[in-house]
């Protein structure tokens, strides 16, 4: 078996059909609304990228601060022999889990991306001899298929991206990883917390304006993929905390009354003066909400780690 395999079990028209699908619905719905994943082409994942060295936005410094720390003690609770990570990206985060699971036989990183998956893969093998690295070219908010790998199996969904689902979804989704798991098996989930408004909003709303490029990349993406007219400069960027739901909301805001035409859609799409466009919402997590969430699942919360502040958690909960 090579050291390294790619499989792809989406469609080579899936992306596509998807964001029809996703602009159709969001953009005739009411209030409108586009997915977050959309801002993920290669200007999107560069400016991500920059977001998170931002000294505003915390997450990803302290899910790291987490990893290097506790690394240790979820190989010793796990001992897991493969490892798949949803989402998986750059992996850059998952080295740390990987120098620490010294059992581990086979790592399955799960993402949309082909050129992302093929470059982490190589240089994974690459660095560590023995590592098989079986990437899936996957939407992991549907149903993903695995292949056959040895047990026990740990899966890790990190950067605190279950907080982009609603309750809903993130119902179904931990419904959906725990069927793919084994008694004994285990989940590594990132939840960013409930924390000074302040805090948060600077996070997604940050002084040099980088966030809010990244937020109206998803018009950019739109009209490349679609032939759409959106104007980027026409929208402003908004941040808000939605106490009740605890959770932030990215969306943009127009600031004329204007029509959008989506030739690929056969759609035209009217905005009013003010009229916003939700683009992300980010959940805020509280330590027994996570582990009512889990149980609901199938999923027993047996490990809890935070940073030294308490502003991000990776919990550790087995299949029951």
């Amino acid at each position: 078996m090579s050291p390294f395999l790619l499989t792809r079990t989406l469609p080579e028209d899936a992306t596509d059909a998807a964001l029809r699908a996703d602009v159709q619905q969001g953009l005739t719905g009411s209030p409108k609304t586009l997915p977050p994943k959309w801002f993920y082409d290669a200007h999107g994942s560069d400016l991500f990228e920059q977001i998170t060295e931002l000294p505003e936005y915390y997450p990803t410094r302290a899910e790291r601060e987490i990893l290097i720390a506790r690394s240790a003690e979820i190989a010793d609770a796990t001992h897991a022999r493969t490892l798949i990570e949803l989402g998986s990206g750059s992996s850059e985060k998952t080295r740390y889990l990987l120098d620490a699971l010294t059992d581990l036989h086979t790592y399955v990183p799960v993402d949309v991306s082909e050129s992302a998956l093929t470059q982490a893969g190589q240089a994974l093998v690459a660095e560590r001899p023995g590592l098989q690295v079986h990437a899936l070219i996957a939407d992991f908010t549907a149903s993903v298929k695995l292949p056959k790998t040895p047990g026990p199996r740990l899966i890790a969904f990190l950067g605190g991206t279950i907080g982009n689902l609603l309750p809903v979804e993130r119902a179904a989704f931990l419904a959906s990883i725990r069927s793919l798991l084994s008694p004994g098996d285990a989940l590594l989930l990132g939840t960013d917390l409930v924390k000074d408004e302040q805090v948060l909003v600077r996070a997604y709303d940050d002084a040099a304006g980088v966030t809010a490029a990244f937020n109206k990349n998803v018009l950019t993406v739109v009209n490349r993929e679609l032939g759409a007219d959106f104007d980027p400069g026409a929208y402003d960027h908004v941040a808000l905390w939605d106490t009740a739901h605890e959770w932030i909301e990215m969306r943009l805001r127009s600031r004329t009354a204007q029509t959008v035409k989506i030739p690929a859609l056969d759609l035209a799409v009217d905005f009013d003066e003010g009229e916003e466009l939700r683009t992300e919402v980010s959940a805020k997590f509280r330590k027994e909400g996570v582990r009512a969430e889990l149980s609901m699942a199938g999923l027993e919360l047996a490990h809890w780690w935070t940073d030294a502040e308490g502003r991000f958690a990776l919990s550790l909960s087995v299949a029951r």
